[in-house]
């Protein structure tokens, strides 16, 4: 068999996962390709103690990988947006392929990799980018390739998702189970990048990339994070059929392209509703094949590392049969370059928790200032006040409404004298 040769740049949690898990099957692994596949080199500052590396060359300079000329394929598995760019570039620019399952680095930097790739006709393969071991990228390129996707969405961060199911399960606070998730290390000192929905930012634009034929547009992606996530509207959430998660949505129609990652109230019948935990999953609905769901672990050494080294196999493929077919966006340079709407355009339905002065016609004055705006109520629930206190919480799922209509209403009900603090709002989808 032809031999292809790999050079795997970083050992850390993913890096550690993909060595242990080609040298373990790398019989099985070696028989799909259909090529014998091996370890050239490995770039890393120090060794890892969970992996054997009896037998295989190590360098600390991971820029000796690149420039190995026995190196087909790099692996890049070191992380960041700054030695990680200039290592693939450079890699690129010396006729090597590679696996990244860096997310940042192609979301930020795609359309520049992707393009030195296209030019120096070498492929970029990322499924561990998004969402770890589901093979999401493939099912967008190869299963679903016949379909105009209309929508995708996903649960593609396991902190935050792991943050709302403890919150719902328990009734803890959002403080209380953040902690809990960096000592188990599902989240890092600094959380911001998982709770505040960057890490999902990044994901969603791949995906939509992919699915909408356009180029990458990180800069675009509306963002909102889970810390103001009370459990509260988790009880009142469960209480009116839905379940609170934290999505990316990306949606096409003849106004623009929808990027957007939130808090999001999804119907408790939804198969995405009841992922909880770590765990990650993306609806896709295609015009010809309807909702198809991908569920799986999103992160973790060897989940994420059976993505690599399925990219691994793919490019092992092209190398060995000689048909190189470039970077996995399906002709880069041919890629429509689509408007995105901003927020203030994007239609959904809204949950609204209000806390008002617990006397007559309180009511009365938020369904008039919605209705003047033409603002349709799907449901009214008042929470009962305890006894001596003077106010009450109201909840309100409205119909769906453009969102610069909604924060009017919104802004018209804080100035109300009966409404004692800022309105708190949630998006809501049927996702069906």
């Amino acid at each position: 068999m032809k031999q292809v040769k790999i050079g795997i740049c970083g050992l850390g949690t993913v890096g550690s996962g993909t060595f242990n898990v080609l040298k373990r099957n790398i019989e099985q692994i070696q028989s799909r390709a259909g090529c014998e596949i091996y370890i050239q080199e490995v770039g890393a500052r120090r060794d890892n103690p969970a992996c054997d590396l009896s037998g295989v060359n190590v360098v600390r300079d991971i820029f000796e990988v690149v420039k190995n000329p026995k190196v087909d394929v790099v692996v890049e598995l070191i992380g960041g947006t700054t030695i990680a760019k200039d290592l693939v570039l450079e890699a690129i620019e010396n006729g090597k392929h590679v696996v990244t399952a860096n997310k940042a680095l192609i979301a930020e930097f795609g359309n520049e990799i992707f393009g030195k790739a296209a030019e120096k006709g070498v492929t970029v393969a990322y499924e561990a980018a998004v969402a770890g071991g589901i093979p999401i990228i493939k099912a967008l390129r190869e299963g679903l390739a016949s379909n105009r996707i209309e929508w995708l969405a996903g649960i593609i961060n396991g902190t935050g998702n792991f943050i709302l199911t403890e919150m719902g399960d328990k009734n803890r606070d959002f403080a209380d189970v953040l902690k809990e998730a960096q000592e188990k290390g599902y989240a890092e000192a600094d959380p911001t990048f998982d709770v505040e929905g960057i890490d999902a930012a990044h994901k969603l634009v791949i995906l939509a990339s992919l699915a909408f034929a356009m180029p990458l547009q990180y800069d675009k992606v509306f963002t909102e994070g889970i810390s103001k996530i009370e459990t509260k509207d988790i009880e009142y959430a469960e209480m009116l059929g839905y379940r609170i998660k934290h999505i990316g949505v990306a949606r096409q129609s003849d106004d623009g392209i929808e990027l957007r990652v939130h808090p999001t109230l999804i119907p408790k019948k939804r198969l995405i509703a009841n992922v909880d935990g770590v765990m990650n999953a993306v609806v896709v609905k295609g015009d010809a094949v309807g909702p198809t769901l991908y569920y799986g672990a999103g992160a973790g050494a060897e989940p994420t590392a059976s993505a690599v080294i399925a990219d691994i196999v793919d490019v092992a493929r092209q190398i060995s049969s000689g048909a190189v077919s470039g970077v996995p966006s399906l002709g880069f340079d041919k890629l429509e370059d689509r408007s995105i709407l901003p927020m203030e355009s994007v239609k959904t339905a809204y949950y609204l928790r209000l806390l008002v002065e617990d006397k007559p016609g309180v009511l009365s004055q938020l369904t008039k200032v919605l209705s003047d705006l033409e603002i349709g109520i799907e449901a009214v629930h008042q929470e009962e006040p305890g006894e001596g206190e003077p106010c009450a919480e109201i909840v309100l799922l409205t119909d769906k409404v453009q969102e610069a209509n909604l924060m009017k209403a919104i802004k018209q009900i804080e100035s109300l004298d009966s409404v004692q603090a800022d309105v708190k709002k949630i998006r809501v989808e049927a996702l069906g």
